[in-house]
């Protein structure tokens, strides 16, 4: 996007008033009281670097009531951290109110990110929230997350960012993949100054302190099992902020992509034996189509086409545009341009990324929560010079089902977009009507409730389950309706520093009649469900 378009649009943004009733709106922006939280940037005269990373969400049902609620990950103050800087967890009581359970203080270490996921197998969710060093593992007890930290053996004391369930060896208990950023300390901080003038955010490569990745291996008894360096994480480094897991080969084995920031990603292919190897450069995805590596922020692993195989794609800096890795029998081409996501993208930096069927016509959409790392040269906000506008991609079917995408301005179509500094977001179902919310955390503000109001017709919810109650990780579903197939995986990976529901919402578009389910759970047994009604929610247990 050129400089006079980014100023054209910048004074546009500024221009527009309020944001009078349009119906138009795909989402409707609820009262900031409705999660009464602020995250804690720090300092911001220092311009220590973690300060402009963080924060992260992530949508569980603690109290396994049947509402989803709210983790949010605090930053705080890196010099001195305080207990009033804790995490929340805020208890969905339903119709969209939410109410602060009171979290126990967190311990030392600036929070990033969140990762929900059943650690113990005991059917409900736990939280891994990583942090500036020591990672933490928050026990769910009936409802009240609790510190399990040391007793799991998962304090990693790295930079965490993104973290990801997955179970890599198919023994049914799920293990734990965690990034790491950068190796930074307030002692080396730099001083950096942005092109305009006056004092900013460094970049990572100024750090020279790539990272290697962790990974944990569920020992099945509640603790867990470091086995990083003979699984062969420490043959690459790098500078990670995102992260997801799929089978991406087609091999039946859980494998592990990683997004880094000015370094080349990571596809981390699983040999079965309890090791893996980077083929990101072999795959075609390690760098975009002209060779170059990028910012790599958030990410996502979703069939898109609805053709099989698990596609990728992955947000970016500013002047950069992000990036749709399309994946044809286990290798990725740059397919960016040709959906139309490419050239939107280049004005803003992108963080948390969620692919949803918002409107439930059958075909998924995208939602970017953009927001710079550095000053902006021509500011969107006279008062926050990171701030920009996140983005709405309509997905569109051209004549013979091509797949596209159309760019709405803003995630509630004509009118004026939110103004923040945006980094996590999560998707789920938050008023239990059948379509796909979200919630935002806006770096140095504070987290936004997005209600669904563009979805219309027929749908089917599935809540795709383990023999032991938890959430069947990893599993691909297949939903047929109509002659129309479509492709899903349940997951809470991917985004940024977020987790999402693992339930799934299908729009089935025009498509009548019954509904059929086929699920390929994570060790690659099958399983054939239905006929499914319309317009409701069905758990998907595992047969024993």
């Amino acid at each position: 996007m050129s400089a006079v378009r980014v100023a054209g649009l910048a004074a546009l943004l500024a221009a527009c008033g309020g944001d009078p009733p349009d119906d138009s709106a795909w989402f409707r922006p609820l009262p900031a009281e409705t999660l009464r939280w602020r995250h804690v940037r720090g300092d911001e005269q220092r311009f220590w670097f973690p300060e402009i990373m963080g924060g992260g969400v992530g949508l569980l049902d603690a109290d396994q009531d049947g509402q989803l609620d709210v983790y949010l990950v605090q930053g705080g103050d890196l010099a001195a951290p305080r207990a009033e800087h804790a995490d929340a967890l805020f208890r969905n009581r339903g119709g969209l109110l939410f109410e602060d359970a009171r979290l126990d203080a967190a311990p030392p270490g600036y929070g990033m990110g969140a990762a929900c996921g059943d650690a113990d197998g005991d059917g409900d969710s736990d939280v891994y929230v990583t942090r500036v060093g020591p990672n933490q593992l928050r026990r769910n007890e009936g409802g009240r997350l609790v510190d399990d930290t040391a007793r799991a053996g998962v304090g990693d004391p790295a930079w965490g960012t993104s973290a990801a369930w997955l179970d890599f060896d198919a023994d049914g208990a799920l293990d734990l993949f965690v990034t790491n950023y950068v190796r930074w300390s307030a002692g080396r901080e730099l001083d950096c100054r942005a092109p305009q003038g006056g004092q900013d955010y460094c970049s990572p490569l100024g750090y020279d302190a790539p990272c290697r990745d962790v990974l944990y291996r569920n020992r099945g008894d509640g603790s867990f099992e470091d086995v990083s360096l003979a699984a062969g994480l420490g043959t690459a480094f790098g500078n990670g902020l995102g992260v997801v897991s799929g089978d991406f080969d087609g091999d039946g084995r859980c494998d592990v992509y990683v997004a880094n920031d000015m370094m080349p990603n990571q596809l981390w292919q699983n040999r079965g034996d309890g090791s893996f190897v980077d083929r990101a450069l072999f795959a075609g995805c390690a760098v975009n189509r002209d060779g170059a590596t990028e910012a790599g922020m958030g990410l996502v692993a979703v069939d898109a086409e609805d053709d099989g195989d698990l596609d990728l794609f992955v947000t970016h800096l500013r002047q950069e545009t992000n990036t749709f890795y399309r994946n044809q029998g286990g290798i990725f081409s740059d397919h960016t341009a040709p959906l139309g996501l490419g050239e939107p993208s280049r004005a803003f930096t992108g963080f948390g990324v969620v692919f949803q069927d918002f409107d439930r016509d059958g075909t998924l959409d995208v939602f970017v929560a953009n927001g710079s790392v550095t000053r902006n040269p021509t500011p969107f906000r006279a008062d926050d010079p990171y701030a920009e506008p996140d983005q709405l991609y309509r997905g569109l079917r051209r004549a013979g089902g091509t797949l596209a995408f159309e760019e709405l301005l803003g995630p509630d179509g004509r009118r004026r977009p939110p103004l923040e500094s945006s980094r996590g977001l999560a998707a789920g179902d938050l008023d239990e009507d059948g379509d796909v919310d979200l919630v935002v955390v806006d770096n140095g503000a504070g987290a936004r409730v997005l209600e669904n109001v563009a979805a219309s017709g027929p749908w089917i919810g599935l809540d795709v389950r383990e023999r032991g109650g938890g959430a069947a990780e990893g599993a691909r579903v297949t939903i047929e309706s109509g002659g129309l197939t479509r492709e899903r995986l349940v997951s809470t990976n991917g985004s940024y520093l977020s987790s999402s529901d693992a339930r799934l919402l299908c729009g089935l578009g025009a498509a009548t009649g019954e509904v059929r389910v086929r699920v390929r759970w994570a060790d690659g047994a099958e399983q054939g469900f239905g006929p499914l009604a319309l317009d409701q929610k069905h758990v998907l247990r595992r047969a024993p």
